[in-house]
């Protein structure tokens, strides 16, 4: 007979946090540990810091392009994806 031994973590959660992460669940019993599986994370993220070290070293360089779509965003001022929103 095997027994399957799970590491656990323990985490601190703001209240909203909590709630939302409960609310996220499909069903009554998945756990909070399969909600934040399914999240979808974006692996192409840069820190704030990278992005300053690059606008120093390359110069804060925007094509029309880039410039209207930043002024498309601002105008819509769309809230942040949310991550844990299934699709």
């Amino acid at each position: 007979m095997y027994i399957v031994h799970m590491a656990i973590k323990t985490v601190s959660l703001k209240s909203e946090a909590y709630e939302r992460l409960r609310s996220a669940r499909r069903y009554p019993g998945e756990s909070f540990s399969e909600v934040i599986l399914r999240a979808r994370w974006p692996e192409d993220t840069i820190t704030g810091a990278e992005l300053l070290d690059r606008c120093r070293a390359d110069g804060a360089h925007f094509s029309t392009t880039e410039l209207d779509a930043l002024d498309a965003m601002k105008a819509a001022d769309a809230p942040a994806e949310d991550k844990w929103r299934t699709r």
